[in-house]
């Protein structure tokens, strides 16, 4: 029984995954601040300014959960996710049927009672939950838990795919990682190059060695539209190419037997890094200080503002 259903659920995540494949391929973007400020779909739930109340009322109405979103008022990310991820009647009415969905601006000064019952400012609660990538959403389970984070923005399969990891209850039992990797077949995990840029360094990667400059590493796959988007896009940019002149960089396709030193000296294979960090994402960005320790990662859609913003920080 238990075989059949496992089965079963494969098969139905790989017709989900196949039903957006065909509309879900990243396309490039401004990612300028908007002219004017975003409007909050009608269906958003303002909070009372206590999340455990907000819990009470999405259990009453037959919710599994709530989902707290961090944006900002003029962000193109979450214009993006307005207009293709809630702009989907399907991805928009499952939302409804399964939570409540509460908004937050991560600049706001209102005061918030997280489920933990302590008070935090707006601002303060987007920063508890590292949401400096706009649009982020925290999911929490009936009982008040965190229990799933996606911080920045991702297409409407991708999106789609996390609802029902946490609607359905996947994540009690697997990484996200690895339930996507169920649901991919074909899709995304296809053999091919990766893309060839002169600022990489090659094998062997000894990336614990000392330096005086920041570390970025890059986990990209084959067959990658949004890695081709990246360097054919943002990574093309002069400016972009000055400050990746700054620090050192280096390619590791994150489904490969690679061999590896993490910059804390760990000897693994790229597949095994890139599992141990739950990485799904490709293409995902990671930098590290010359102490060999994660400054931070950029591991959703980056267009060139954001990416340039990121390169000028580390």
């Amino acid at each position: 029984m238990k075989i059949f259903i496992e089965i079963s659920m494969l098969a139905l995540l790989t017709v989900y995954a196949q039903s957006y494949a065909a509309t879900d391929k990243q396309e490039p973007f401004q990612d300028t601040l908007l002219e004017q400020s975003l409007v909050y779909p009608d269906w958003f739930e303002l909070s009372s300014g206590n999340l455990s109340d907000d819990l009470i009322e999405a259990r009453a109405t037959g919710k599994v959960g709530i989902i707290v979103y961090y944006g900002q008022k003029r962000c193109s990310y979450c214009d993006r996710f307005f207009n293709k991820n809630l702009g989907s009647p399907d991805i928009a009415s499952y939302i409804q049927r399964n939570f409540d969905i509460i908004p937050i601006d991560i600049w706001g000064i209102e005061s918030i009672v997280d489920t933990n019952g302590k008070v935090y400012s707006e601002r303060e609660l987007s920063i508890r939950y590292k949401t400096n990538f706009t649009p982020s959403l925290v999911f929490y389970d009936v009982l008040g838990k965190p229990v799933f984070r996606l911080r920045g923005y991702y297409p409407p399969y991708k999106f789609g795919a996390a609802l029902k990891y946490v609607a359905e209850g996947f994540y009690k039992t697997e990484h996200y990682r690895d339930y996507l990797a169920r649901a991919e077949p074909g899709l995304f995990f296809k053999l091919g190059g990766l893309n060839e840029r002169e600022f990489f360094i090659g094998p062997p990667y000894q990336l614990n060695r000392p330096r005086d400059r920041p570390l970025a590493v890059f986990f990209e796959q084959g067959d990658c539209h949004s890695c081709d988007l990246l360097h054919s896009g943002p990574l093309s940019k002069v400016e972009t190419l000055e400050e990746m002149g700054k620090m050192q960089a280096v390619q590791l396709d994150m489904w490969a037997d690679t061999k590896v030193i993490t910059p804390k000296g760990k000897t693994t294979t790229a597949k095994q890094w890139a599992a141990d960090l739950k990485l799904f994402n490709a293409p995902t960005i990671l930098f590290f200080d010359k102490y060999g320790d994660e400054i931070i990662r950029i591991d959703s859609v980056v267009e060139f503002y954001r990416l340039w913003g990121v390169l000028d920080y580390v």
